[in-house]
């Protein structure tokens, strides 16, 4: 596969979201940026939220995670169906009853100022980081197909790419990224769907063999009840896979933006449910195609990659694959790339101008200066990803889905104790400490999982979130004092 052939995907690509995003964009205002106007219908919502929760991490991460841990990955996506359902029943009603722009405005509402600050900020970081982590693996498959063969360094390949993402989503904000979300479903699916028909094809697997091929590879195991001290667990990866759905979805503002601008908390639900339950079909997707990566491999005789991130690329551009796996692999991750860094772009600005600088209360009654701060700040935001996805290209060793968890793990942590403790409690807390709360638990955390580890022998996995969310639980409780049940009631 050829430079050209990966930069006229790009190309074609980009011209269709910029279509898009210009018909979007058509007569939208900050109240379109931020929540779409609340007018999008909830089938259209459900299935953008598809695209919405796979990242450029998920396409090439997940098939390649196979290698070494087999479907295990399924455990804790069972979990995050559970998740969506307490999101549905807990959250979202309580996010559209106080009408809500930014979901951390709760934390205000329910304890003060510094709770609200802390949850923004937390947030802040986590996405940063996370979606930056996401937008580094797609920066370095381009590096590796198009930039590295044509003597262009990685800085100006990240320059470059942050530069078109920032392009269609300036003025468009969460309208245009649900219907670039929706293409990007379609893309996605049809892109596996087709890579696994092709390399099966090529591995001479008829069409209806398919599944029992892969049900018979070794790479296919899935449940893991024997060894509870494993990071692989079972019930570790299930019960964690409920508390990342709820922190990762229900308690960031990226993906409460798609829901929020539902017509109302009933169809918010519906379009929640329904988007988790396909999400597990469409990772059991990624999953299959990993393991006709494997087979691959073993039939023409290649070594699987250090690291497994590489394992779907070195596949999809090898010289006896036909051209078109090579441009579906393309497609397929820029789609998801593309519109996942579009999407956290969005939200942070959202965050930032709403939480942090507080300029739509400041500003409420001139729009035009508080549409001028939200461009200077999605710039600053597109500066500061292009920055930690350098940085993280010369320093990353992990496969990027583990990198992305992990870090979830500790940052989110903060943010679900500070919500579950404000709904499912009568008191309030000394709010000027909160802070130093939400800075202890993650480090706390990170000692408490060091402990077990080097005392026990035990691998904490992405049950880390739970850790981290109790310390924090604890923290608040410490700093409270009890209240009126009337008060209580008006606040939940």
């Amino acid at each position: 596969m050829t430079p050209l052939i990966v930069i006229i995907t790009i190309a074609a690509y980009f011209a269709i979201l910029l279509g898009v995003g210009r018909l979007a964009s058509r007569h939208a205002d900050n109240s379109t940026f931020f929540t779409g106007g609340r007018r999008i219908p909830w089938p259209l919502v459900a299935v953008a939220m598809i695209g919405a929760s796979i990242s450029g991490v998920t396409f090439i991460s997940v098939p390649g995670m196979v290698a070494a841990k087999g479907y295990a990955y399924l455990q804790m996506v069972l979990g995050f169906i559970v998740g969506y359902i307490v999101i549905a029943a807990v959250l979202v009603p309580v996010f559209y009853k106080r009408k809500l722009v930014s979901i951390y405005g709760y934390l205000q509402q329910r304890f003060g100022q510094g709770s609200y600050r802390s949850g923004a900020w937390m947030f802040f970081i986590s996405k940063i980081l996370g979606a930056s982590v996401r937008f580094f693996v797609v920066c370095a498959v381009l590096q590796l197909l198009v930039c590295q063969p044509l003597g262009i360094p990685f800085e100006l390949n990240v320059a470059v790419t942050i530069a078109l993402i920032w392009l269609f989503t300036a003025s468009g904000g969460v309208k245009t990224l649900i219907w670039t979300d929706v293409i990007k479903s379609v893309c996605l699916i049809l892109s596996v769907a087709l890579c696994i028909v092709y390399i099966a094809r090529y591995c001479g697997i008829a069409f209806a063999d398919i599944p029992s091929a892969i049900m018979d590879h070794p790479s296919a195991r899935m449940w893991n009840f024997d060894n509870p001290m494993e990071g692989s667990y079972f019930w570790k990866q299930f019960i964690a896979g409920i508390f990342m759905a709820i922190a990762t979805n229900g308690l960031d503002q990226d993906m409460m933006q798609r829901n929020l601008a539902c017509r109302d908390s009933v169809s918010s639900r519906k379009n929640m449910i329904l988007s988790g339950v396909m999400q597990f079909f469409v990772i059991g997707l990624f999953l299959m195609l990993g393991t006709l990566l494997m087979i691959f491999t073993e039939r023409i005789g290649a070594e699987v990659p250090a690291k497994s991130d590489e394992l779907f690329g070195m596949v999809a551009s090898h010289e006896s694959m036909p051209v078109i796996v090579g441009v579906l692999f393309v497609l397929g991750l820029i789609s998801a790339a593309y519109s996942a860094a579009g999407s956290a772009l969005t939200s942070l600005t959202t965050s930032f101008t709403i939480d942090i600088l507080d300029a739509d209360r400041r500003l409420a009654s001139e729009p035009d200066r508080l549409a001028k701060v939200r461009r200077r700040v999605h710039v600053a935001m597109s500066a500061i990803m292009g920055l930690i996805i350098i940085v993280f290209y010369r320093l990353s060793t992990d496969d990027a889905i583990s990198a992305v968890y992990t870090l979830a793990s500790y940052t989110y942590g903060p943010i679900l104790g500070l919500f579950v403790y404000g709904l499912f409690t009568r008191r309030s807390v000394n709010d000027r400490f909160v802070p130093w709360v939400c800075i202890a638990a993650p480090v706390i955390s990170w000692a408490i999982q060091w402990t077990l580890n080097r005392y026990l022998a035990y691998q904490t996995g992405f049950e880390l979130l739970l850790i981290n969310a109790l310390v924090t639980i604890a923290g608040l409780h410490v700093l409270s004092y009890s209240t009126s049940t009337a008060y209580v009631k008006e606040s939940v």
